[in-house]
């Protein structure tokens, strides 16, 4: 919703509209009609194409077959380029740099598309990542050796209270509840990491806690109110974010 909402508010703030397609259960795809046809008459009522779709890869098969640019706004559990664009943006107004920070990604590392996209991308600035969730959803293999071969400092750990006084940026996660087959699995670790002021004791002065929302109750309510909570700052970057991103492919002037 958030990123549906921060894409339509930015490109009426650029001057231009929106088009939204209806759900796939009631559009042409309930039909049958495949993804690549949809597209190519999709394409024809637009310049570009912002698209969130449950299959992964979905956003690379839009492309190869669209003439317009298309942009990728979360595609299953594979990817979510945008958010990452506006986490580099927060934690560069926080902490005046990108390169070498010390990154801890925390909770559903499995399914999280935001921290697949966010691990390779801090991935290029030499920052050193402390992976931190339950064993069953642990980050996966692809991202792992994507990481190696860029030879990112990683650890994989299963509480982070003993690195809490060497993160600059705590990146917490929900547990998607909707990835769970089994009920009893999800009841098993949705509460496994619940950040509280007690947890913050030791942090650094720039520490800073980000989410990519919607919570549950991974965060305390009590933190909203503590100097280290910057996540609905982080939202709110998502409408520059990504206006500038749709003047760039659009072929505007920033």
């Amino acid at each position: 919703t958030r990123t549906r909402f921060s894409f339509e508010s930015a490109m009426e703030r650029l001057g231009g509209s929106v088009i939204t397609l209806a759900e796939a259960k009631v559009s042409s795809s309930a039909k049958g009609e495949s993804l690549s046809d949809s597209i190519r008459i999709v394409e024809k009522y637009c310049d570009a194409i912002v698209m969130r779709h449950s299959l992964e890869g979905s956003a690379r098969l839009a492309a190869e077959v669209s003439n317009n640019p298309v942009i990728n706004g979360g595609d299953g559990t594979n990817q979510h380029p945008t958010q990452t664009l506006l986490d580099l943006f927060t934690i560069l107004e926080t902490q005046k740099k990108l390169n070498r920070l010390n990154v801890a990604l925390v909770g559903d590392l499995k399914y999280g598309r935001t921290v697949h996209s966010l691990a390779y991308a801090l991935s290029l600035f030499g920052c050193r990542l402390y992976l931190i969730s339950p064993k069953s959803l642990c980050m996966p293999d692809y991202v792992l050796k994507e990481l190696k071969e860029h030879k990112t400092r990683y650890s994989e750990h299963l509480r982070p209270e003993k690195i809490m006084n060497k993160i600059d940026i705590f990146y917490a996660t929900r547990i998607q509840k909707e990835r769970f087959a089994d009920a009893i699995e999800y009841e098993k670790v949705k509460d496994v990491y619940i950040i509280n002021k007690p947890l913050l004791v030791n942090v650094k002065k720039n520490f800073r806690i980000l989410h990519p929302l919607p919570r549950v109750n991974e965060i305390n309510y009590e933190v909203d109110d503590t100097p280290y909570a910057y996540y609905f700052q982080q939202a709110s970057n998502g409408l520059w974010v990504r206006q500038a991103l749709l003047a760039l492919v659009l072929g505007g002037k920033i």
